[in-house]
């Protein structure tokens, strides 16, 4: 008897710790949204907060490492990214975005996006790059500063690791292939429309 009351008082005081570390975590989460303008208060808020998650529930902390960020969060980071892809994007500044400490948002974006933050984010600029190759004139140094490299050379290296060859290259070879596909398209339609100027008109029937 004695044992079980002992046990009960522990449970208790166990239940008691956890409500008000989640009452702490609500208040650490209202101040995040009140400190938008002090990034270095805001992150340390953040670093508390997952640190508070982690002793009421160690069990999903230790799971941690299946974590997906929700749809939402998603979202939100995809969003922030393609809208500032110009500028500098740090991983600080994703996790602000939907209340997560750095190191809590970087396994958790991992498991979402299928590579770091860091490379996610180059991926894009890449793609963007591509894009701008394909349906624009535009020169090669001012694709790369709108798509957030430092210049020309930034863009070229990252390019080349991630498709084996130069801008440049690349570019010429893909406008080179839809200028031979429109000639070959052109030729067709004059060899149709030819084909029908010589074939007899057929009689109506009435």
């Amino acid at each position: 008897m004695a044992n079980e009351g002992i046990g009960a008082i522990l449970e208790l005081s166990a239940r008691r710790a956890r409500e008000c570390v989640k009452r702490v975590i609500s208040l650490l989460d209202s101040a995040i949204g009140e400190l938008n303008r002090d990034h270095s208060a805001k992150c340390t808020i953040l670093q508390a907060a997952s640190l508070l998650r982690e002793q009421i529930d160690p069990q999903a902390a230790a799971a941690d490492g299946g974590e997906r960020l929700l749809a939402w969060q998603a979202r939100k980071v995809r969003e922030y990214i393609d809208g500032h892809i110009a500028r500098p994007i740090r991983v600080a500044d994703l996790s602000a975005l939907i209340h997560l400490s750095e190191a809590h948002f970087s396994r958790a974006f991992k498991r979402t996006f299928g590579a770091s933050p860091h490379a996610f984010v180059t991926l894009r600029r890449i793609e963007l790059a591509a894009q701008y190759m394909l349906e624009t004139d535009t020169c090669l140094s001012d694709i790369a500063l709108r798509c957030g490299f430092t210049d020309q050379a930034h863009l070229g290296n990252h390019f080349r690791q991630s498709t084996g060859e130069t801008p440049a290259a690349w570019r010429r070879a893909r406008k080179t292939q839809d200028f031979g596909n429109s000639d070959a398209q052109r030729e067709r339609h004059w060899s149709e429309s030819s084909a029908r100027r010589s074939s007899p008109t057929q009689p109506e029937t009435r």
